[in-house]
């Protein structure tokens, strides 16, 4: 009798928590779901009363990964145009000798400036590694249109498409190093071929091209720009830029790495790499000049050095690229100078990181002219994971984390969808592109053009194409099929939220988390394919933290994954705990 009542208590209690039956069935992306009770609320509602355990506590096996944005146009926002007839675009008259000593080689820091001890991490995996997340496809072995190849294979600028084309140093050594990365990943022996073949057509190029001054190599920009929105941006050729000479740093060193060139050709770049490597050790106290200290006292490699000392376009991009030159010297020769002008430059990225951010917006493009960029801001967020991997740092690990929550990459997996649970929802028509991104070229991006109310009378599903923050309001989703297709939801777990895992980051060292203290947080253990996990609450009286290895967007949440300790494997929201590094 006893075993009984304890029966019928524990299936009243079963009901209680499910909220009302014992098990329900809801139909999403025409699957079914059956609810099941987990969890115990201590009489407060269920949170799981309109959605399905299934579905809020389980992932389904989608295909993961960070998404890495295109390359952006370098003349993006400006215009190329071809010189005056009678400008002298400056070149080396002679190949360069690689036993000569040049005259004048720098040997010391440009000048003092602040650092803060950051250090190169000496084993970073490959996968990790500068470049190797953007191979040029083989489709665009050869490019077409305002870039193209001329009879040697270099990388040329055609301004309005014409038949002259100009030296363009970022995007001759940007194809090279797609091609180096490719290269290294191709199995078939032509196509390798091709590859290198490539690669080393821009350094060449590079090399020949090159002005000998102050005791470094520049590579000069053979076209004159304007930018339309940067002013100070606006160049007669030839003019240098700190992106050009870090990079190209990246593409010397990384083809005499290579195992397909020849012992003379590896000295030949190597010493490229020294010269081009000497232009980041000379100040804004002469010309060609592209590095320089602010008045705080912080270096800055600038892409786009202004004509007076010291000043220029203070772009964030522009120094991290080159930063990563300065990494694979580093790795190449042990040069302290390099070390020390990497922790410098990443000493100033954290420092001005505050301006660089736009609290739930896109970031700033550069210091100079702060304007937000929904192109570049996905590269501050790849370049940001760079440096946490460059350094092991958990100040970029952090500041990445702010930059995914403010502004989230667009890019959703194939076959997305969003959960949603029964009851009444408000949907959205919203002023955009057509593909749904923001469009700032609106006179109000975003605005809301019309709602609608619907109510589910189950928990139901829908495909989605886009995910992102809505300009004065939170994170919204597309729905991009069905009844409500071009509608917009908002993303409110256990309402609405995208099921699965999403822009995951694994972090090669353990990060720290420390809970709320006096707070119920819940805390998950995720089931897969509609195995269902665990939640529970937890609550700490005083600061308690725990390791963590893993933060993504889980069923809709920044979430950080426990990686030892009682709550290992468990998922725990990220705003119910403070991250290391802030």
């Amino acid at each position: 009798m006893a075993g009984k009542r304890r029966a019928d208590v524990g299936r009243r209690r079963f009901i209680r928590i499910a909220g009302g039956t014992a098990a329900g069935v809801a139909v999403a992306g025409g699957g079914a779901f059956t609810a099941m009770a987990t969890g115990v609320f201590d009489g407060k509602p269920d949170p799981f009363a309109n959605m399905p355990r299934s579905l809020a506590l389980s992932l389904p096996q989608t295909p993961g990964g960070f998404p890495v944005p295109p390359l952006p146009d370098p003349n993006d926002g400006g215009t190329g145009y071809a010189p005056d007839p009678s400008t002298h675009i400056p070149s080396a008259r002679s190949a360069p000798d690689p036993r000569a000593v040049e005259k004048d080689v720098p040997t010391t820091l440009p000048f003092e400036f602040k650092t803060s001890g950051f250090t190169m991490v000496a084993d970073l995996p490959e996968a990790l590694r500068p470049w190797r997340n953007r191979p040029t496809l083989w489709e665009n072995r050869t490019p077409t249109g305002l870039y193209r190849l001329n009879a040697q294979g270099a990388y040329l600028y055609h301004p309005n498409n014409g038949a002259t084309g100009y030296d363009h140093p970022v995007g001759q050594v940007q194809f090279g190093l797609g091609c180096i990365t490719s290269y290294r990943i191709e199995k078939d022996p032509t196509r390798k071929a091709v590859f290198l073949q490539r690669a080393k057509a821009q350094a060449d190029r590079l090399i020949a091209k090159r002005v000998e001054a102050r005791g470094a190599w520049y590579f000069p920009y053979g076209f004159s720009f304007k930018h339309e929105v940067h002013s100070g941006v606006d160049y007669k050729a030839p003019w240098y830029s700190g992106m050009a000479q870090g990079e190209a740093i990246s593409l010397f060193v990384q083809l005499a790495q290579l195992e397909g060139i020849t012992e003379s050709e590896r000295t030949l770049y190597m010493a490229a790499a020294h010269g081009a490597f000497s232009s980041l050790l000379r100040g804004d106290n002469g010309v060609p000049w592209c590095v320089n200290k602010d008045r705080a006292g912080y270096l800055w490699i600038q892409e786009y050095p202004f004509k007076t000392a010291g000043t220029g376009d203070y772009t964030y991009n522009g120094m991290v690229f080159a930063m990563f030159g300065l990494w694979d010297y580093f790795q190449a020769t042990g040069n302290e100078l390099a070390a020390k002008l990497y922790d410098g430059a990443c000493t100033t990225m954290a420092r001005y990181f505050p301006l660089l951010r736009n609290a739930r917006g896109l970031s700033y493009y550069c210091q100079t002219h702060r304007i937000q960029t929904d192109s570049y801001h996905p590269h501050h967020i790849t370049l940001w994971r760079q440096l946490h991997w460059q350094t092991n740092s958990v100040v970029f690990a952090n500041q990445m984390d702010l930059l995914i929550d403010d502004f989230p990459p667009y890019v959703l997996p194939a076959g997305a969808s969003i959960a949603i649970a029964k009851g009444t929802h408000t949907l959205y028509k919203i002023a955009t592109k057509p593909d749904g991104s923001y469009d700032k070229n609106l006179a109000a991006p975003d605005k809301i053009l019309s709602t609608k109310k619907v109510t589910f009378a189950k928990a139901t599903s829908a495909p989605v194409s886009m995910r992102r923050r809505i300009k004065g309001a939170g994170i919204w989703y597309q729905i991009s099929a069905g009844a409500y297709k071009g509608y917009w939801i908002g993303e409110a777990f256990p309402n609405a939220f995208l099921r699965g895992e999403y822009l995951p980051t694994d972090y090669r060292v353990q990060r720290t988390l420390t809970f709320r203290t006096n707070t119920d947080i819940p805390v998950y253990q995720f089931g897969t394919n509609g195995v269902v996990g665990t939640t529970k609450n937890v609550k700490y009286a005083t600061a308690t933290t725990a390791t963590f290895d893993r933060r993504s967007i889980v069923n809709g949440r920044a979430m950080c994954r426990i990686s030892a300790g009682e709550l290992a494997g468990y998922w725990v929201p990220a705003n119910q705990v403070v991250t290391d590094g802030a």
